[in-house]
């Protein structure tokens, strides 16, 4: 049987006992029903699984007692990061949770001239929170070990520049320079440009040229903005990476 995996942002090793965090401790005793001298995972993002027991239960916390520790090793070969112009609500949490699942490596939220989401300091925190949330869920669920880097919200000139400079730089378009059976990954590092809701604006697509990003075709069809960062980077894997 399949053991609880759960998240937890604290320091990790065998013999150690932690205390969940609240939510983590809610759902192992609350909602999964898990008793004293059960099994479970955690993990906190540093590429290993830490095996655990339950050692008590009480009425404000939750104390685990670690075991061992196990590397995990399903990382992709293929360093993925997607750049992706914000997109309402549940898409955007879409996008991040299916991502995760298929290996990217890091997400950079992207400010477009058409984003329509419109994010204040205080929005921006509680959206950063969320985003992480979603991720760690998605790293629970899928096995991964290492959460992705989540960059802050960010002008699409600045991400596009800020991208390493040996990663080859796509973004999709249907009358793209390349396709999925001539483009060449040769240094294992891909940036992949995904417009938001109301498409790259020319100015934007002007911006992508010029920091070096190349239209990549994946078909005659345009996709919308939930769909095309994660058909891109599911056909990417598939050619050079582990799916």
């Amino acid at each position: 049987m399949r053991l609880t995996r759960c998240y937890v942002a604290l320091p990790m090793q065998a013999g150690a006992r932690v205390v969940l965090p609240e939510l983590v401790a809610n759902h192992l005793a609350r909602v999964l029903r898990l008793r004293e001298g059960d099994a479970c995972v955690l993990f906190n993002g540093d590429g290993q699984d830490h095996d655990g027991r339950i050692a008590s239960i009480g009425k404000r916390e939750v104390v685990v007692e670690l075991q061992a520790s196990r590397a995990v090793d399903n990382e992709s070969p293929l360093h993925v990061t997607l750049l992706q112009g914000i997109a309402r609500g549940e898409k955007m949490d879409l996008i991040l949770q299916k991502a995760t699942e298929l290996g990217v490596a890091a997400v950079v939220p992207v400010m477009a001239e058409r984003t329509e989401v419109k994010l204040d300091a205080e929005r921006t925190e509680k959206r950063m929170a969320h985003w992480r949330s979603v991720i760690a869920s998605a790293c629970e669920q899928s096995g991964r070990a290492r959460l992705p880097g989540l960059s802050a919200p960010t002008a699409l000139n600045d991400a596009a520049r800020g991208i390493a400079s040996d990663a080859l730089r796509l973004t999709l378009d249907p009358t793209g320079d390349v396709s999925l059976a001539t483009v060449q990954v040769t240094t294992g590092a891909v940036a992949a440009a995904i417009g938001p809701e109301g498409g790259w604006s020319p100015r934007d697509r002007d911006t992508l040229s010029a920091a070096g990003f190349t239209g990549l075709r994946l078909g005659p069809r345009i996709l919308r903005t939930e769909t095309a960062g994660l058909a891109a980077i599911a056909a990417l894997q598939s050619r050079f990476g582990d799916l």
